[in-house]
């Protein structure tokens, strides 16, 4: 691993820990300079293609979906952190189907799962693009029944 501060390969690892997804945090310090860092391991495995509505596919792409999702969370009190956690937790998911392919039906359907949980405003505002709520009286339902669980 090369330090960060003298490019050095010379670095010995004083801690690690793990994380729920199967992560590792090492906590390093470089021989040559001194200087501490820590470095983040993640298993690189495979998600399956998505399926969009047109029939095109396209690789799982996490920040595109961070990326959507912060729109959605845009002037609400929802963390990076919490944002971060929620694209992850459907990587794993995805993951875990051992699908090739998968319809983008089924991970809009765990944003909008997610956001329920995050922020019911950001769940509105990614719901009306994605549930395609075109009229108020659509959006209303929404609310209503967001109101009533």
């Amino acid at each position: 691993m090369k330090c960060p501060f003298c490019r050095s390969d010379d670095s010995r690892v004083l801690d690690t820990s793990h994380d729920k997804r199967g992560g590792t945090r090492r906590r390093r310090e470089c021989k040559v300079c001194q200087e501490r860092f820590s470095t983040y391991e993640r298993a690189i495995l495979d998600t399956p293609l998505i399926v969009k509505q047109d029939g095109r596919q396209e690789e799982f792409d996490r920040d595109k979906l961070i990326r959507g999702i912060q729109i959605s969370c845009d002037k609400r009190p929802v963390s990076a952190t919490d944002i971060k956690r929620l694209v992850g937790n459907i990587e794993v998911n995805l993951q875990e189907m051992a699908e090739i392919e998968v319809s983008s039906r089924v991970v809009g359907d765990m944003v909008i799962a997610g956001l329920k949980e995050l922020d019911e405003v950001a769940y509105i505002r990614y719901a009306i693009v994605y549930l395609g709520l075109e009229d108020l009286g659509s959006i209303q339902d929404e609310i209503d029944t967001l109101l009533e669980n």
